[in-house]
């Protein structure tokens, strides 16, 4: 059997950088390709955490400029995980997550952090890496989706693209001033290119340059061609709808097997549920939560955001407490809604528990230990 050559391109990857469940995906997509004779290597940008994780990385290109700085391009595998770290310092070695600064705010050169992302991939589609030369790029999200119209511009042979849509909502526009700066020539400001409400949209340029798009679910393939769910992009969403797939997200059942996870206090099975006491009383303890074994906790994991639906979460959490219900919460997000569940947290002391970022181990033992979930999302891709 012939085996294909993947480059995917994402902003974030688990276990190494994560704001939500873009990474995932990124993170486990490759294993589940494997299967189908796809072999996929991973580009991502060389945050810190990213860099700490790959001490043994091999520097397999160097780029004397890009976007306003030198950078290299760093091979390493990380257990089943092939991957390209891009380390331009000038773009990663900052504090903060992958998109916003300590303050909250989105980072001022988020257009040229990403489009050095896009370019790298663009580069090493037409062949940068003579060892490894891929068959498809597959941009994930507006990060990334500037990818494809690099490839299409450039004028070179190049291999096939898809952007896959995990949310809509995020989007990339920027100012047409910085169209030059992006590297774009001007002939892609037009509506059949990069244009976007008279900017430079990076998830618009993706969707309508890729060869395909997917999605990470069927009805939300259909969604997104309405108005009420398209974000200005379902008229050209229609008109692509030939080459736009809903694929299922699934849950990756080697991972989040409270049978055999080795993140979660106690391992059970449909056969053994008493054990999971054991993690809900490690839940309520990691979270300075009142040990009470017929407390009804409910756990959030989720980035805190008005589309998630957290701020009415808030609202209900003086019912909610009072009727004796805890929460247990990880997650980051918006700024005031960081502030307010923190705030919630000292306010109904034992009964709210809040982890404000992200913690793999926690999120495991909040799965493993919660009795239900809430998920008040005001629309969900998948």
């Amino acid at each position: 059997m012939t085996r294909i050559l993947a480059l995917a391109v994402a902003s974030e990857i688990s276990p190494l950088a994560q704001t939500g469940g873009l990474a995932d995906v990124v993170g486990a997509l490759p294993s589940a390709l494997k299967a189908e004779a796809i072999d996929t290597r991973t580009l991502v940008p060389g945050y810190p955490s990213v860099l700490a994780a790959l001490p043994g990385g091999e520097t397999l290109h160097h780029f004397s400029d890009l976007f306003g700085g030198p950078a290299r391009l760093v091979g390493a595998k990380l257990g089943e995980l092939d991957l390209l770290a891009l380390d331009a310092p000038h773009l990663y070695a900052r504090p903060g997550g992958p998109y916003a600064g300590p303050d909250g705010q989105d980072y001022p050169d988020n257009a040229f952090r990403f489009a050095a992302l896009a370019m790298a991939a663009s580069l090493i589609g037409q062949g940068l890496l003579p060892a490894f030369r891929p068959d498809i790029v597959h941009a994930h999200d507006w990060q990334a989706a500037l990818a494809p119209a690099y490839l299409h511009y450039s004028g070179k042979p190049r291999p096939a693209t898809i952007v896959t849509i995990h949310n809509l909502a995020f989007q990339g526009k920027f100012p047409k001033s910085l169209l030059g700066a992006l590297a774009l020539p001007p002939q892609s400001f037009a509506m059949d290119g990069v244009e976007y409400y008279g900017g430079v949209g990076f998830l618009k340029a993706g969707l309508q340059l890729a060869d395909r798009i997917t999605t990470v679910s069927p009805s939300y393939a259909a969604e997104i061609m309405t108005q009420d769910f398209g974000m200005g992009l379902e008229g050209l969403l229609r008109a692509r709808a030939g080459v736009v797939s809903g694929i299922l997200n699934g849950v990756d059942d080697a991972i989040w097997n409270p049978a055999k996870d080795a993140r979660i206090a106690a391992r059970y099975d449909h056969w053994n549920l008493s054990m999971r006491a054991k993690n809900k009383a490690v839940l309520q303890q990691r979270l300075g939560l009142r040990a009470d074994r017929c407390a009804f906790l409910v756990g959030v994991v989720s980035r805190l955001s008005w589309q998630k639906g957290l701020d009415l979460l808030l609202e209900a959490l003086p019912e909610l407490t009072a009727r004796g219900a805890q929460l247990a919460l990880l997650g980051a997000g918006d700024t005031e809604l960081e502030g307010a569940f923190a705030a919630a947290a000292r306010g109904h002391a034992g009964k709210v528990g809040v982890h404000i970022g992200y913690d793999e181990d926690l999120a495991h033992l909040v799965q493993a230990g919660a009795d239900a979930f809430l998920v008040p999302s005001r629309f969900e891709p998948c």
